[in-house]
C-alpha cells in the first residue's frame, strides 16, 4: 500500500474503495450546503493528482494549480467557490490571535499563510474554535451534505473530505468527496477509516 506523507498529511493510493450505486438526495444546490457539495464535486476530473509539496502562495486567495493538490485543498476550494469563504485567511487570522490553540506538530514558532490552512489538524482546530464541531456518530444519517469529516488513515495520517448529497444504494451512508491519492473523487469512504472529526461550518 502506497502512503504519501501529509495531507498535508494523508494520502492513499486509489483502488481501495469499491464504488457502489448511489441514491441522489433532493436538490439542495441553492442552499449553502448544496453549493458546497456542488463546488466539491466540480473538482472531480479537474484535480487529477495528489501533490503535498510546499508551495509559496499568494495571499489572500492563494492556491496551487487546480490539477493537483491534497485533501485539504478540496475543502478550501469548495468554500471559496461556493460561499466566498477563504479558509486561508480565516485560519491565518485565527492562528495569529490564538497560535497556542493550534497543534504544535511542525515546530513552527509563528504562522505560515502558505501552508497553515492546508494542514488537516489546523482545519480541525479552526472548525472546533468556530463552534462547528458535531458529534462523531456511527450512523450515516447523522452526516449531512456539506459536512466536513476528518479521518485517521493507516500510519497516523490525517485526512479530510466533504460529505456529498449522494448515498449508497442501501441508503445507509453518504458518499464523500476527497483526494486520498489519485485526485479528487466521489467515493464510499465515510466509515472506511476511523473518524476523528465531524464539522458543520456555515457562515
Amino acid at each position: 500500500m502506497l502512503l504519501r506523507r501529509d495531507c498535508l498529511l494523508g494520502g492513499l493510493s486509489a483502488g481501495l474503495v469499491l464504488a457502489l450505486p448511489v441514491i441522489v438526495r433532493a436538490d439542495t444546490r441553492s442552499e449553502p450546503a448544496g453549493r458546497l457539495v456542488a463546488a466539491a464535486r466540480r473538482q472531480v476530473g479537474v484535480t487529477l493528482t495528489y501533490d503535498a509539496a510546499y508551495s509559496k502562495l499568494d495571499y489572500p486567495g492563494g492556491d496551487v494549480p487546480r490539477e493537483r493538490g491534497v485533501c485539504t485543498d478540496v475543502i478550501v476550494r469548495a468554500y471559496r467557490d461556493a460561499l466566498d469563504i477563504d479558509l486561508q485567511v480565516f485560519v491565518h487570522e485565527d492562528m495569529r490571535k490564538a497560535f497556542s490553540a493550534y497543534p504544535a506538530l511542525w515546530g513552527l514558532k509563528k504562522t505560515d499563510r502558505n501552508i497553515d490552512h492546508r494542514r488537516v489538524p489546523n482545519l480541525q482546530a479552526f472548525f472546533r474554535r468556530a463552534g462547528a464541531a458535531q458529534a462523531i456518530s456511527e450512523a450515516g444519517a447523522d452526516y449531512r451534505p456539506g459536512d466536513i469529516v476528518s479521518h485517521m488513515l493507516p500510519g497516523n495520517l490525517p485526512h479530510i473530505g466533504i460529505v456529498a448529497d449522494e448515498r449508497t444504494a442501501d441508503g445507509s451512508r453518504p458518499f464523500v468527496v476527497h483526494n486520498i491519492g489519485a485526485g479528487v473523487r466521489l467515493e464510499d469512504v465515510l466509515f472506511a477509516y476511523p473518524i476523528t472529526g465531524h464539522y458543520r461550518y456555515r457562515v
